[in-house]
């Protein structure tokens, strides 16, 4: 995970998150960026602030974490729209040489099933609704 967030910022596609709401700041004797992402991961640095050796390094993976959150959610509105495809989306990746870690693609493709039956029985209500099907 730490390395596709990493490349994948620095490749420029997941690149904003929407906020800005953590800091990361150079300390000699801080922790290395694997061990500080972690801990952010698990919800250690409450503060915000963020001390580590290496803080380019953890500035774009904490970066590319978020965005990818924000893009997922983004990205599974417009294929249920139908405005792009989930190709698109990998192509994306795969033209930059990065794999999607499989938990984080699987946790896409639910999220694009799941608005696809909110979608689908929003539809189906208002059909009801407007009597144009029978509730049977």
């Amino acid at each position: 995970m730490f390395n596709f967030f990493l490349n994948s910022h620095r490749n420029g596609i997941l690149t904003f998150s929407g906020t800005n709401d953590f800091s990361v700041e150079y300390k000699q004797d801080g922790y290395d960026s694997r061990l500080c992402f972690r801990k952010f991961d698990n919800g250690d640095y409450q503060n915000k602030v963020v001390h580590t050796k290496h803080p380019n390094i953890l500035f774009s993976v904490i970066k590319g974490k978020k965005s990818w959150g924000l893009f997922v959610n983004e990205w599974s509105d417009g294929i249920v729209e139908s405005s792009f495809t989930i190709d698109e989306i990998k192509t994306v990746f795969d033209e930059q040489n990065i794999k999607v870690p499989d938990p984080l693609w699987k946790g896409f493709l639910n999220t694009i099933g799941r608005k696809k039956r909110i979608r689908n029985q929003k539809y189906y209500n208002e059909l009801i609704k407007n009597s144009i099907i029978s509730n049977t």
